[in-house]
């Protein structure tokens, strides 16, 4: 399932995808290899900045979200689940907030706890740039920090598809020296 930014588009979106419950819920898109990889520098909850450059050598999952986005809340455990499984893989996975204020995020963290980190694009433009704006979307970015894919849509990050892109990502774009 995804989430449409639009209110109206956003409501009839997820309405019709509703009838598709057990259905695949999400798209593998490639990342086009002449597409460099956006700038990313954004501050989570705690006021820590997080920069691409700066995770070089580990494998990055950058999942795009919102607290009003149903498919999103619904994938938040498996994703968690999924970090926790792969704590000693070079591997990050960080959760980026669409447009929400700190409160509003806060308030819903005390319904659905998270524990990765949250970082707040406040004026929506890393969203912009990575996504095509539709909730839930995942970039998965190599070890080198070159964006491979987009899962656009909910994933079960437990299921073996998800467990398979996390192996082969994890696997592919070893550190250069």
């Amino acid at each position: 399932m995804v989430c449409i930014r639009s209110f109206h588009r956003r409501a009839l979106l997820c309405a019709a995808l509703g009838f598709a419950a057990g259905a695949q819920a999400h798209q593998l898109r490639p990342w086009m290899a002449t597409r460099p990889a956006p700038p990313l520098s954004l501050s989570d909850l705690d006021g820590k900045t997080w920069e691409l450059p700066a995770l070089q050598g580990r494998a990055v999952l950058l999942n795009f979200w919102a607290t009003w986005c149903e498919p999103c809340v619904e994938e938040m455990p498996s994703l968690e689940a999924m970090a926790k499984r792969h704590w000693a893989d070079p591997l990050v996975v960080l959760t980026v907030n669409y447009q929400e204020t700190e409160p509003g995020i806060r308030r819903f963290l005390e319904r659905v706890p998270l524990t990765l980190p949250v970082l707040l694009d406040r004026d929506g433009s890393a969203t912009k740039a990575w996504t095509p704006r539709v909730f839930p979307t995942t970039v998965m970015i190599d070890r080198n920090g070159r964006p491979r894919q987009q899962i656009v849509g909910a994933v079960n990050w437990a299921g073996n598809e998800a467990r398979q892109w996390v192996h082969d990502l994890l696997a592919s774009g070893s550190t250069r020296t």
